[in-house]
């Protein structure tokens, strides 16, 4: 009897750690700032985070030089090439001809920042080179620039330096939209303003009748709140109107003088006169 649990127990234990693999596989790593944790900014983070759109992508670009060079580079955001290698490559070179793959740079020695419109990411800690570079460790620089409505695009090498004794460098390029900083407001303090002022005069209007109709019981023109109060002004406006517009005394005869009922009478009477018998 106890051959059988003992089987069935190794078996759930086994399976256990099974599921306990597979889940670690399946997490991805993600970038780590050179430094310890507790050193990265605030600003590094942040840079990290709007990249995190990109993560699930992947970017390939092909360069063909004679015959001795042909090249595909491999290239992710924040995630390794190839998971199941575990060498946190982020940016891979293959070799076409040979199938050999060289890491150019790893995710864990990140460098992040930034500009107004673009966002730099350094991977280092490459495998190193051979007759180039003092046979330093090979490095990665992406830059990313703004681009609206795009979210990736145009991934490309522009150059490698390799001719120098130190601090050598593979320089790639790509357009995306998480570069681009925050659209500010296009509405001026002044339509701000004009805005507001409108929605309360509304919200004035609107209370206003609603509270005349339905509390006081107003009819009509009465509905308008304070309609007294606005009637005399207008009074009051009109009347200054009228006073600072005129531009002769009240009393000053008009320039242009009418036809009089008299001056009719007496024309028509006048007129009238050949009509009478002789």
């Amino acid at each position: 009897m106890s051959s059988p649990c003992s089987t069935s127990a190794v078996l759930v234990v086994f399976m256990a750690l099974a599921v306990g693999v597979g889940a670690e596989q399946s997490t991805e790593r993600s970038c780590d700032v050179i430094g310890d944790e507790s050193s990265e900014s605030q600003m590094e983070r942040a840079l990290l985070k709007k990249l995190e759109p990109l993560s699930q992508m992947r970017f390939n670009v092909t360069v063909e030089k004679g015959k001795t060079e042909n090249y595909v580079y491999h290239f992710r955001v924040c995630r390794e090439v190839n998971s199941t290698v575990h060498d946190f490559g982020g940016l891979v070179q293959m070799d076409r001809q040979s199938g050999r793959t060289t890491v150019i740079g790893r995710i864990n020695e990140t460098q992040v920042f930034n500009g107004s419109d673009w966002i730099m990411l350094i991977y280092k800690g490459g495998d190193s080179y051979g007759r180039h570079c003092s046979g330093e460790k090979r490095r990665a620089v992406i830059m990313i620039s703004c681009k609206r409505g795009v979210t990736a695009s145009s991934f490309s090498i522009i150059s490698e330096e390799r001719e120098k004794e130190q601090d050598c460098f593979y320089l790639f390029e790509m357009d995306s939209s998480v570069a681009c900083p925050a659209e500010d407001s296009h509405l001026s303090v002044g339509s701000i303003l004009l805005i507001t002022f409108a929605s309360l005069i509304a919200i004035y209007i609107i209370g206003g009748f609603l509270y005349q109709r339905l509390v006081v019981g107003a009819k009509g023109m009465e509905q308008f709140p304070h309609f007294a109060f606005w009637q005399d002004l207008g009074n009051l406006v009109a009347d200054g109107c009228d006073f600072v517009c005129r531009s002769k005394p009240r009393n000053a005869p008009a320039a242009y003088r009418g036809v009089g009922d008299d001056q009719l009478g007496e024309e028509s009477e006048e007129r009238d006169d050949h009509l009478l018998p002789m």
